[in-house]
């Protein structure tokens, strides 16, 4: 089982990986922890070094959830998946879920840098599905519809 896992922040993408990681015993990758500088808000890696650990994180493993935004390291993981899951719960229920969730230490030095930066998150997921970039609705929805393997999307 080797499952990619994409929607909006807030669409419930880490807990899903999380227990499907726990349930079947999988690796997990989480892509802001290869996407984001350690300690730096918004800051992210160099590309060159987060295709670097995609591929090592891929190599390493023979079954494997890979859960983010990030649809062109998605893109990148695309041949190597057996399944492709798709959470698209809309924007009301992103938002609900990125205004309750607790701090993130392993993303935010304190829960004070964390809720600084929650209007800057909130207005991002607001433009989920007017933007166009990797991280967009519209992007994964491509990458969803034009994936010829298995594939669900979850709309709850």
């Amino acid at each position: 089982m080797r499952t990619l896992v994409v929607g909006n922040s807030g669409s419930g993408k880490s807990t899903f990986a999380a227990r499907l990681a726990a349930r079947e015993q999988l690796a997990r990758l989480e892509l802001d922890d290869i996407v984001w500088e350690p300690h730096q808000i918004a800051v992210t890696r160099p590309l060159s070094a987060v295709h670097a650990d995609l591929a090592m994180f891929l190599a390493a493993h023979d079954r494997w959830v890979i859960e983010g935004c990030d649809g062109d390291l998605v893109e990148r993981a695309l041949p190597a998946c057996t399944e492709l899951v798709f959470l698209n719960p809309g924007v009301e229920v992103c938002l609900a879920n990125d205004r309750r969730r607790p701090w993130e230490p392993h993303k935010y030095d304190s829960a004070a840098d964390q809720e600084r930066m929650l209007p800057f998150l909130l207005q991002w997921v607001e433009s989920y599905y007017t933007r166009d970039d990797p991280r967009s609705y519209a992007y994964h929805r491509r990458l969803f519809d034009a994936f010829a393997g298995t594939k669900r999307e979850i709309i709850e």
